[in-house]
């Protein structure tokens, strides 16, 4: 099966995949930022304004920046990533600062990654990490980093085979949507 997938670029018709797989590997961060735009989409669920997030055109969180594993037509993962050019201004939102305040500049940023659970363990996330490292290497940029949860022990292993240290730490702030506790890190490699 591995050797079917075909890794390519996002559509826009397929913003509703992209939020559907970046709200699993957000552990509730993505619902958190979805719920504070319902005013300005009302009567939507928290993934349709997810999916008009990635609708989006020339905007960090946009299907442009997403590179999706497709197996026979059907969407089974996605990268979501880009250049991490300058430093955030300070999150006011008590929520959101620590993964606010916690980044690299310089690298390109993996803001998510996901592969639906029947997809997992057969080696095509390591695959899609590999396309971004290829990705971060053709826009010049010498690392990539992104956040994960200590807690998520499963996904820190990976991105520790696949060459990441953690660098920087931060507590997070519990909210009833937020799925765990302890604290987020900032992960940081080299791009080969």
């Amino acid at each position: 099966m591995i050797n079917e997938i075909l890794y390519r670029d996002a559509r826009r018709e397929e913003a509703f995949d992209i939020a559907s797989l970046y709200q699993l590997s957000g552990g509730g961060v993505a619902d958190y930022i979805w719920s504070l735009m319902k005013d300005e989409y009302p009567g939507r669920s928290l993934l349709e304004i997810g999916a008009e997030r990635y609708a989006r055109i020339n905007t960090e969180f946009s299907y442009q920046n997403c590179l999706l594993a497709d197996f026979r037509g059907e969407i089974i993962g996605m990268v979501h990533s880009y250049p991490m050019t300058e430093k955030s201004p300070p999150c006011e939102n008590p929520v959101l600062a620590p993964y606010c305040a916690l980044e690299a500049v310089g690298s390109l940023y993996i803001s998510g990654i996901a592969l639906y659970p029947n997809y997992r363990g057969q080696g095509i996330g390591t695959i899609m990490m590999k396309q971004i490292n290829e990705r971060a290497k053709n826009l010049g940029l010498k690392q990539l980093s992104l956040l994960a949860f200590e807690q998520n022990l499963d996904a820190i292993r990976l991105y520790e085979r696949l060459g990441f240290e953690i660098t920087d730490r931060l507590t997070v702030v519990t909210h009833p949507l937020i799925q765990y506790t302890g604290d987020v890190v900032l992960m940081v490699a080299d791009v080969e």
